[in-house]
């Protein structure tokens, strides 16, 4: 009776022990503080290659220059949006004007680097109470509680003020 106790209690520590080498599930995208994250930019798939009318045409190699086939995601933004690449700036005379409204405030171009520094500021100084940055806890949904949106009461903001939302789901028959 006594062996039988004693196995079912090895076999029980056994098996909470295998369970807690499992991971949750937690994709390192959620981890604050695994320090890497994914790189949006590294998936966008180069152009095709392509072979020039005459070879004469291509550029000299230039060690650190840019090849012909990596994308040019500001350059094809411009040609997406109906403007030419080889123009100042890459904004047709015709716009001049909507360019100069949309950039009334300024253009920061270190937004990145400064939003990156910000957020991990503000990760560093709200990451979670001791035990969850003693076990590892993912924090950040509790982190940025605060800034998520409430879809349904926008939904409900937005048509309050008589304003369409074709794109979302229609109105229940409870609804006004």
């Amino acid at each position: 009776m006594q062996a039988a106790k004693g196995r079912a209690i090895i076999a029980v520590a056994t098996m909470i022990t295998l369970a807690a080498c499992g991971g949750r599930g937690d994709p390192e995208l959620m981890n604050l503080r695994s320090g890497q994250g994914p790189d949006e930019f590294a998936i966008v798939p180069p152009k095709p290659l392509e072979m020039p009318e005459n070879l004469a045409d291509l550029p000299e190699p230039t060690p650190g220059a840019g090849n012909r086939a990596d994308a040019q995601p500001f350059s094809d933004a411009i040609v997406a949006l109906g403007g030419t690449p080889s123009a100042a700036g890459g904004i047709p005379a015709g716009d001049s004007a909507l360019y100069a409204h949309a950039a009334r405030f300024g253009a920061d171009s270190g937004i990145r680097a400064q939003l990156a520094s910000e957020d991990l500021e503000w990760r560093r100084d709200n990451n979670g109470r001791i035990l969850e940055r003693l076990f590892n806890v993912n924090v950040y949904y509790k982190a940025y509680r605060k800034y998520r949106l409430d879809q349904q009461a926008e939904l409900a903001r937005w048509r309050a003020l008589g304003i369409r939302t074709p794109s979302a789901p229609p109105r229940k028959p409870d609804e006004e």
